[in-house]
């Protein structure tokens, strides 16, 4: 994975001194990462948000005050470009459900590997999803599993999907035009944190095929990335 030229800008949200130290000094000692300010609280977490800007918060669930999840509401809805990954000592399907419908880009345990947390928050800032806990397989179901409400339509673009390239009925002020059903199932397998490689051997498919649909949903939501697009469409109820 390229390292980006500039160190991604990290804040650390979390009660415990002591973890917020562990994480710090490991995170310290990626050359592409820096940890530029640590919250105790979720209120805290929101105010160091909005003063420092970072490029992605860890945030821990349970907090004083504002939780994790209430304070991730509040940084999106002003700083949507802000990535937050979700940390927590609670496998809980519910908070990953919670955690995605605020705009979270990922949820991990706190006895994840810290390799496995490196590269998720590289995954993530490139424009990846990290849900990497048992629950989380259950809630991406719960909220992905499939598309509502498809109708077929004829249409012009004679391409290796056309058993499946039609106009899905979905509704969202910020739609473009409507998705497709492929583009759909590639929004799911988005959502799902996987990757072009990934969707294209599911969906027997060529990688560059992937690539062009990614374009066009990110396009028809007016979304800036494939994290985006997969929160748009979580919270706007294009997939279950």
């Amino acid at each position: 994975m390229n390292i980006p030229q500039q160190p991604i800008r990290i804040i650390l949200a979390d009660d415990q001194a002591l973890i917020r130290q562990g994480i710090r000094y490991i995170l310290d000692l990626q050359p592409d990462m820096e940890v530029i300010a640590e919250a105790s609280s979720g209120d805290e977490a929101a105010r160091l948000a909005e003063q420092h800007q970072p490029d992605l918060m860890l945030m821990d669930i349970q907090m004083p005050g504002m939780t994790g999840i209430e304070a991730t509401q509040t940084i999106l809805a002003a700083q949507p470009d802000i990535r937050i990954v979700l940390l927590t000592t609670f496998d809980v399907q519910e908070y990953v459900i919670e955690g995605i419908r605020a705009g979270a880009s990922g949820y991990l345990l706190k006895d994840i590997d810290m390799g496995e947390m490196i590269q998720g928050i590289r995954s993530i800032c490139a424009g990846g999803a990290i849900y990497n806990t048992t629950n989380a397989g259950n809630a991406l179901v719960e909220l992905v599993g499939r598309p509502l409400s498809v109708y077929t339509s004829p249409s012009n673009n004679d391409t290796e999907d056309t058993d499946t390239n039609h106009a899905a009925s979905v509704h969202y002020d910020g739609l473009l035009e409507p998705l497709t059903e492929r583009e759909l199932e590639v929004l799911q397998a988005i959502a799902y944190g996987r990757r072009n490689f990934e969707i294209a051997d599911e969906l027997y498919v060529s990688e560059s095929t992937v690539k062009t649909h990614v374009h066009n949903i990110i396009q028809k939501l007016g979304v800036k990335d494939r994290t985006q697009a997969a929160v748009v469409a979580i919270r706007q109820g294009f997939v279950r």
